[in-house]
């Protein structure tokens, strides 16, 4: 047995590479995103604010990562996840600090290793989900 262990973690170029893909989307559907990247441990790896995107989404969009890679499942997973169980669909988002329950959160792995997360708000999450699939695809090909 040993005392340590080796983490995969999303690189720096990785990440920059993801908010490019994200950001192209964004413009496509015309609404401008925060875009952010975790490290698998979820500390800020990289973020974009893009011009005139919500203030408030600033922080969704950093907790939808969050969310991602402190559960190996995309936030959007959430819902189903506690709709019908009453006692965690009422705990949960009060009781678990930082969890975001709706679309534009994704895990990213990597050879079978969670590296990372993005998350992106700004929008409807379903036009938040496809700014992030966007940059997802980015590190599918990695």
């Amino acid at each position: 047995m040993t005392d340590t262990f080796q983490k995969q973690s999303v690189s720096t170029d990785l990440a920059h590479r993801m908010i490019a893909a994200a950001e192209e989307k964004a413009h496509e559907i015309g609404v401008p995103m925060n875009i952010a990247v975790v490290d698998e441990s979820g500390v800020l790896k990289a973020f974009s604010r893009m011009d005139g995107a919500a203030l408030l989404s600033v922080q969704i969009a950093q907790d939808k990562a969050y969310t991602a890679v402190g559960f190996g499942m995309p936030s959007h997973g959430w819902y189903d996840f506690i709709k019908d169980d009453p006692p965690l669909a009422a705990g949960a988002p009060s009781g678990i600090d930082r969890l975001v329950i709706f679309g534009g959160g994704y895990p990213i792995t990597i050879d079978g290793a969670m590296v990372g997360a993005i998350g992106v708000s700004g929008g409807h999450y379903s036009q938040d989900q496809q700014v992030a699939e966007a940059g997802l695809a980015v590190a599918a090909g990695a």
